[in-house]
């Protein structure tokens, strides 16, 4: 049993950020294309407008393609803090309005509640936060090496000019 075990979880730390990165994104593609194919954006568009929004079609049309665009650009590792940052959004408002009111669990303990799309928002911060700091390495990596001493000063103060 021993030997089973040995080296787990048996993926490297950079492609389990990749398998997470592209299973968030399938994540919610998924919810997008189920919402287009079972043809529920009237029923969510009304439930847009009961809670305020002006337009409820537009504004569920918008979260649709934004959540396939932001899934996509996340599967090609490509505006991957932004995209992230986007869902965040998309995922906090729909805790807002949806879910909080349903409590904490989604499934056998509860019907609808947060825990999902609080998951869903910790992965998207692990995925922006990965993002952000591959963008500042490579951004040092092509810095010259500054020496450690100070800058000259650019006026110098001794009197004697």
């Amino acid at each position: 049993m021993h030997s089973l075990f040995n080296g787990y979880p048996w993926i490297r730390a950079g492609t389990s950020l990749q398998l997470l990165r592209i299973v968030t994104a399938i994540l919610f593609m998924a919810h997008a294309a189920v919402r287009i194919f079972n043809g529920t954006i009237p029923r969510f568009a009304e439930f847009m407008e009961a809670q305020g929004f002006p337009h409820g079609s537009a504004w569920v049309w918008a979260i649709t393609l934004y959540e396939l665009t932001a899934g996509t650009l996340l599967v090609l590792n490509l505006g991957v803090r932004w995209a992230a940052s986007g869902l965040a959004v998309i995922a906090g408002v729909g805790i807002l309005l949806i879910h909080w009111k349903n409590g904490w669990f989604v499934g056998e303990h509860g019907v609808g509640g947060s825990e999902y799309s609080i998951a869903l928002l910790a992965m998207l911060l692990v995925i922006a936060a990965h993002d952000a700091n591959r963008h500042a390495q490579a951004v040092a990596a092509l810095m010259p090496q500054v020496k450690d001493k100070a800058p000259p000063p650019l006026v110098r103060l001794t009197g004697t000019d």
